[in-house]
């Protein structure tokens, strides 16, 4: 059986915890700052757990994570 290859953009965009759940950054934080409130680009900063849903999802598109 060969191996399977992992999905590349995903790889860029999803990080492990210790514990095996997958983490992303938010979305809404690279352009149109000027009219989004101080405290809600602040929040955008803190990166997030993948909802349980897409983590199977991701298990299957990153093997080897």
């Amino acid at each position: 059986m060969p191996k399977q290859k992992s999905h590349s953009s995903s790889k860029k965009r999803f990080r492990v915890t210790g514990t095996g759940k997958f983490i992303r950054n938010r979305a809404f934080k690279k352009h149109i700052l000027t009219k989004k409130a101080p405290k809600r680009k602040r929040q955008l900063r803190k990166s997030v757990v993948v909802s349980a849903s897409d983590q199977k999802r991701l298990r299957k598109l990153l093997p080897y994570k």
